[in-house]
């Protein structure tokens, strides 16, 4: 213990996470895989919707680019649905003017 004029600091214990990473600690958890797919889906549903925004498009005109139904295209954009096909993201970035780029990692 230490004291500081007024105050008294005592040493801090070491905890088992402090240095870890929040990945590890998902791993630990057993979350890492489900939590990071949660994760990479409410991005793209997120980047979408914001671009459809910029660029002025309705989730009318978005179904009919993807050539899908309006309700496909909300459950696309719902966050919490991570049931998603690679081929919908495929469309749906077409639809938008952008393109999918994934890669596998270490």
């Amino acid at each position: 213990m230490r004291k500081f004029g007024w105050a008294t600091i005592s040493p801090l214990k070491r905890k088992k996470h402090i240095g870890s990473s929040f990945e590890d600690f998902l791993k630990e958890q057993g979350i890492f895989e489900e939590t990071t797919t949660q994760a990479v889906k409410r991005v793209l549903a997120w980047q979408v919707s914001e671009t459809m925004k910029e660029k002025g498009i309705s989730k009318i005109e978005m179904a009919k680019r993807m050539r899908t139904s309006r309700s496909q295209v909300d459950r696309f954009l719902d966050p919490n649905n991570d049931k998603v096909l690679l081929e919908t993201v495929q469309r749906a970035a077409s639809a938008i003017g952008k393109r999918v780029s994934l890669s596998l990692e270490e």
